[in-house]
C-alpha cells in the first residue's frame, strides 16, 4: 500500500506574540522563518492574500527554508474577492508573473479563498476554475501576458522543467453545499477545502482531488482556541486515512492569536510522524 505524504504547519509565521514563546526570546525577527521550517515541515504563504509579494521575497523565502520544505501559497483576494472570481485574466497574469515560481520545487499547492457573501454560482466558478493553469508550462504561458512589468528571468521558470499545480478552494457560504458543487471539484481535480472554523462557516470533508488541504482555524473560538489531545488524535486518524488512499495532505493551523498555532502543528505531525509511509 503506498501513503500519501504528510505535511503539517502554519498560516504565516511573522506574529508578534510569537516573539519571546515559539520564537527564542531575542532572535531576529528576519530568522524566524528560518527558525520555524527547522520546527515545520510546511508554512502557508498569506502575504500573498493580500498584495503581490516581490520576487526578490519569493527567491529569499525559498533560500532560508530546508531543501525538502514546502511553501502553499494563498491565492490574490483581489481576484476573488474584489473581481468576485469574474474578469479575472490579467489579475491572474500577473500573480504568476509575480516570482511565485521562484519557490522552485518548494511550490505547494495555491490556495484560493471565497467571502463567505461570495454564493454558489456554478457556471462562473467553472470557469474560473478553468482558468487556473494546471502546469508551470501553462503557468508561464500565463504570466507572459501580465501588465505588471516583471522581468521574465524573475518569474522563476524553468523551460526545461515541467511540473504540475495544485489548487485547492476554501469556500464559506452554505450554497456551495450541493452534490453539483462537489461534483464540479472532482471534474476540475480541485481539492475541497477541510476548514474547521470553531463552527462560523461550513464544515466540509469531502476529498475530491488528488490530495487533500486542512485549514484549522480553532477548536472552539475562531483564530484563538488551541486542540486538545483528543481532537487532535481524531485529526490524526482523518489524516491518514486520507493518507491510506495514496493522496498527499497539507494541514495548515491558523489559530495563532493565542499562540497555539505552532504547538498544535508539532504536537499534531507528532502523531503522523509513527505511522506507514
Amino acid at each position: 500500500m503506498h501513503w500519501g505524504e504528510a505535511r503539517v504547519g502554519i498560516s504565516g509565521w511573522r506574529y508578534a506574540p510569537w516573539r519571546g514563546d515559539f520564537y527564542p526570546k531575542g532572535l531576529q525577527q528576519r530568522l524566524e522563518l528560518e527558525y520555524a521550517s527547522s520546527r515545520l515541515s510546511s508554512i502557508e504563504l498569506n502575504g500573498s492574500f493580500y498584495s503581490l509579494q516581490r520576487p526578490s521575497s519569493w527567491l529569499s523565502w525559498s533560500q532560508q527554508t530546508p531543501v525538502d520544505f514546502v511553501f502553499s501559497v494563498k491565492g490574490p483576494r483581489y481576484v476573488t474577492h474584489l473581481l468576485r472570481l469574474r474578469s479575472t485574466d490579467e489579475a491572474l497574469a500577473n500573480f504568476f508573473a509575480s516570482g511565485l515560481f521562484r519557490l522552485g520545487p518548494k511550490l505547494g499547492p495555491i490556495l484560493w479563498q471565497l467571502p463567505p457573501n461570495l454564493h454558489f454560482d456554478e457556471e462562473q466558478l467553472d470557469a474560473f476554475l478553468s482558468s487556473l493553469p494546471r502546469t508551470t508550462t501553462e503557468a508561464a504561458a500565463l504570466a507572459a501576458r501580465s501588465t505588471r512589468g516583471t522581468a521574465p528571468e524573475e518569474r522563476g521558470f524553468d523551460p526545461t522543467l515541467e511540473r504540475p499545480i495544485r489548487h485547492a478552494l476554501e469556500v464559506r457560504s452554505v450554497s456551495f453545499d450541493t452534490e453539483r458543487y462537489f461534483a464540479l471539484l472532482e471534474r476540475q481535480g480541485v481539492a475541497s477545502v477541510v476548514a474547521d472554523t470553531a463552527g462560523r462557516w461550513p464544515f466540509f470533508t469531502r476529498v475530491t482531488a488528488d490530495f487533500a488541504y486542512v485549514r484549522l482555524h480553532g477548536d472552539e473560538i475562531l483564530y484563538e482556541s488551541g486542540y486538545s489531545p483528543e481532537s487532535l488524535d481524531t485529526w490524526a486518524a482523518r489524516i491518514d486515512g486520507w493518507r491510506a488512499t495514496g493522496r498527499d495532505v497539507f494541514v495548515y493551523f491558523d489559530n495563532d492569536i493565542k499562540v497555539r498555532a505552532p504547538y498544535d502543528a508539532m504536537a499534531l505531525a507528532s502523531r503522523l510522524a509513527s505511522q506507514p509511509g
